[in-house]
């Protein structure tokens, strides 16, 4: 990747059209970008949502995300990544997650966008909370259909020692 991946984790929102540009800006050799937008949705279960506050340990969050990456990286020929996760509370429609994942082909964009996200959503440090328009509150747990997207792609080789 010419300039490496961008990653992310803020509280302000992304702009999806700015930043393909800034993937794509000056590149000829991309083929295929994958593209994944996560966003708040306004029920849960039936219940009426009214946000979702996420928190994370920016230290830890970051150091995992940037691993995360580096897997993709290491798995498929791509030419550039782009991951933005937000944190703070969110409103229904609000866009919590951005992956995009660039190739020569689609095949491997398409792949990679789905590791990253299936990765993202199960072994990144962050804390959900769903705040219902009732007035009452709930953490989010991790879902088994989550964790068996994750699995399906295999864990990542240990570190050299």
């Amino acid at each position: 990747m010419a300039d490496g991946p961008r990653v992310a984790v803020q509280p302000a929102p992304f702009d999806v059209a700015a930043e393909l540009a800034a993937l794509t800006a000056g590149r000829h050799d991309i083929g295929a970008i994958g593209s994944f937008v996560g966003t708040v949705r306004d029920s849960v279960g039936g219940r009426r949502l009214a946000a979702m506050t996420l928190e994370h340990y920016p230290a830890m969050t970051e150091r995992a995300l940037a691993g995360i990456v580096a897997e993709a990286t290491q798995r498929w020929p791509l030419l550039g990544v782009t991951v933005i996760h937000r944190v703070g509370r969110l409103q229904p429609g609000e866009g919590i997650v951005l992956v995009l994942a660039a190739s020569a082909h689609r095949a491997a964009a398409l792949a990679a966008t789905g590791f990253l996200i299936d990765w993202l959503k199960t072994r990144a440090p962050f804390w959900k909370q769903e705040h219902f328009d009732d007035g009452t509150s709930a953490w989010v747990a991790a879902r088994s259909e989550d964790e068996a997207a994750a699995a399906a792609w295999g864990e990542a080789p240990p570190p050299p020692a």
